[in-house]
């Protein structure tokens, strides 16, 4: 982590030079976002077995706060560098741009799925898949929930990320600006609006039928998106690098398995009881505290393991495996989306054919290869190879 800031001490480039010089991406972003993109489709597939084994399984913090931590780290160079080139009103454009693609995205997604569900008809048990994603009213009472999804106020707890994505996006200029007044200044909003979402002060409506509000509630992780933008451009000092931080965090990730692993819980009354006295701390809609602690601590294990600037990642004996991992990672976007949909035809087709270990690895591995192949097909069209 130290070093992701090395570059704002380096004398500032002009504009035309920062046009024409492209600098090379940092290994660590892409390939943890890879990671995490991976680890995201199994959490998404119904009753997966591998799921059990994921990150979340042993802490408070999972792939999500990987997700949108590495993606405000991203943001800080793609769109912080075009505040600092181009002013506030160019950046705002860029903004407004990147969330007209979320939105439809989001909507093209819940679409897709919708279908799905509605061809799949139903579960072997007899249960319909329009059920499972709490998608029966949509179907029953079309015209008010057509409505509330394209103005988001109707979101199945499936499809709540970009959402969330999309307000917290909404707030960068203004974070922006503050800091350009402050540097502490975007710290005391970070917190004023995380703290507002720890006391359920605002609520995105999700249905129009009940109070239930967003399942991520973007002003709870906000917090962590601008703790890793800013963290990039160096307004937030890095931690230390020194061996007596990294025994802390390990300390802290060891000590939160048994609050957190299922089979502790289910063999022992205290942990579980104690557990459920944490939830406010470890609340996955505000972003509680405690998954705050956690997945710092886990960052920064992380960060230092794979070596100054991400070396131990690209040496030549495992840089075939994390170049893939990296282009997974820079098509976060298209990934995701399609990971959605995957996952619910991989939960469908485990459902007929059942959740054997051999069925579960081929479904999963399958998985795995439709999202490196998503995300090497749209890099291929990023590059318009037409145009040369």
């Amino acid at each position: 982590m130290p070093m992701l800031t090395k570059t704002l001490s380096e004398p500032a480039a002009t504009p035309d030079l920062q046009q024409r010089v492209k600098r090379p991406r940092d290994p660590r972003l892409d390939v943890f976002r890879g990671i995490g993109m991976l680890i995201i489709l199994l959490a998404h597939v119904p009753n997966d077995h591998w799921a059990l084994w994921i990150p979340a399984r042993f802490g408070f913090s999972d792939a999500t706060e990987m997700f949108v931590f590495l993606s405000g780290m991203a943001s800080a160079i793609a769109f912080g560098r075009l505040f600092d080139r181009e002013g506030i009103v160019m950046l705002s454009a860029r903004v407004v741009q990147r969330i007209w693609q979320i939105y439809w995205s989001h909507i093209c997604v819940f679409i897709i799925i919708a279908t799905l569900m509605a061809v799949a008809g139903n579960k072997p048990d007899g249960t319909s898949y329009i059920q499972s994603l709490n998608l029966v009213r949509l179907f029953t009472e079309p015209a008010p929930l057509l409505v509330g999804l394209m103005t988001l106020t109707y979101v199945p707890n499936y499809f709540d990320i970009l959402p969330m994505y999309m307000v917290i996006l909404a707030l960068m200029p203004f974070m922006l600006l503050a800091e350009r007044l402050s540097r502490y200044l975007p710290i005391l909003l970070m917190t004023v609006l995380w703290l507002s979402a720890q006391f359920s002060l605002v609520h995105f409506p999700a249905e129009p039928w009940s109070d239930r509000s967003w399942f991520f509630d973007p002003f709870g992780w906000q917090f962590l998106f601008f703790l890793g933008f800013f963290l990039m451009r160096g307004t937030i000092a890095s931690p230390p690098d020194n061996r007596w931080v990294m025994g802390l965090a390990i300390a802290i990730v060891v000590a939160t398995v048994p609050f957190a692993w299922y089979m502790v819980l289910d063999a022992s009354p205290f942990f579980r009881d104690a557990a459920q006295a944490i939830r406010p701390l470890t609340n996955k809609t505000t972003f509680g505290l405690l998954r705050l602690i956690h997945f710092v601590a886990l960052a920064y294990i992380a960060f230092h393991a794979v070596g100054v600037g991400g070396q131990r990642l690209i040496h030549p004996r495992i840089y075939p495996a994390t170049r893939v991992l990296m282009k997974v990672g820079q098509q976060s976007l298209a990934v995701f989306t399609t990971g959605m949909v995957v996952a619910q035809i991989i939960g469908i087709w485990l459902d007929h054919v059942g959740r054997t270990p051999l069925w579960t690895a081929v479904a999963n591995l399958t998985g795995f290869a439709l999202l490196i192949a998503t995300a090497y097909l749209v890099a291929w069209f990023k590059a318009a190879p037409w145009k040369a």
